[in-house]
């Protein structure tokens, strides 16, 4: 684990020169350009707020601004999982090369998608100062949180795009499963207006079954932590987050032991 991060930064020069070339060309044949790395979380937010902000009998205050603060950092880790899993079995050009560090086709998938995330923050900010909300000291708290979730993401990203070289039925499989676990994330909705459960011979109070989606699920953890920095103000709960760090770690280091082990044969499967 420890030398592929120093690879990676060995490598960081061209980590940052694809990231860069992949900002460029995203949205190069488009009219509007790079206004749409604002214009699609804006058009999101618009769509589900216009939707559950409705639907939601108990949708909280200020939903739009909410739903952003939720919406914007999902974006980033969905964006980022599923265009990694398939970085490797994609980039044949790339791995045909001699000595070409592969590691650094799920870095840079996730490295875009921070700097896309980093620039949409001014737009949350503007949206918030728009609900007369305006930030607060806690937002020295965002480096770490991004940190914490780009980890995270990396983690995962290394995972699925080794297995996905053999296995191409998991990019599919993927997408399906980060559409489920959007709805199972507090994005929408928000913890706290979850109820016991009393059913199945299951006995949960509110408060338990709240503490069980979110020690469960990182995402959900890292979610209500960007809600606590941005929407409430407050210091996030460091127990979750102290969590999804140790379940960071223990994937961190099997995704990157499978990548090592199954590296020498990308060139050949893709």
């Amino acid at each position: 684990m420890i030398r592929n991060l120093q690879e990676l930064y060995q490598y960081r020069a061209l980590l940052w020169a694809l990231s860069l070339r992949e900002l460029k060309a995203r949205y190069r044949a488009s009219v509007l350009g790079f206004l749409w790395t604002f214009l699609n979380p804006t058009l999101s937010m618009a769509v589900y707020g216009l939707v559950f902000g409705v639907i939601m009998d108990n949708a909280p205050q200020r939903y739009p601004f909410y739903l952003f603060c939720g919406l914007l950092p999902w974006i980033f880790f969905s964006s980022s999982v599923l265009g990694g899993t398939t970085s490797v079995s994609d980039r044949k050009d790339l791995l045909t090369k001699v000595r070409f560090p592969a590691q650094v086709l799920p870095a840079y998938v996730v490295l875009t998608n921070l700097i896309n995330f980093t620039l949409s923050l001014p737009l949350l900010f503007l949206l918030g100062i728009f609900y007369s909300d305006v930030p607060s000291w806690h937002l020295v708290f965002v480096p770490v949180l991004a940190l914490l979730q780009t980890l995270f993401t990396l983690s995962i990203t290394y995972l699925l795009s080794a297995l996905n070289v053999a296995f191409r039925d998991l990019q599919h499989i993927m997408a399906n499963i980060m559409q489920l676990l959007f709805f199972l994330t507090p994005v929408l909705w928000e913890v706290s207006s979850v109820k016991g459960v009393e059913r199945f011979g299951l006995s949960m109070s509110a408060a338990e079954v709240q503490q069980l989606i979110v020690m469960s699920n990182p995402i959900a953890a890292l979610m209500t932590a960007w809600r606590d920095v941005l929407f409430t103000h407050k210091v996030p709960d460091w127990q979750p987050l102290a969590v999804v760090a140790g379940v960071t770690l223990i994937i961190l280091w099997i995704s990157t032991s499978v990548f090592e082990r199954r590296r020498e044969e990308f060139a050949e499967l893709v």
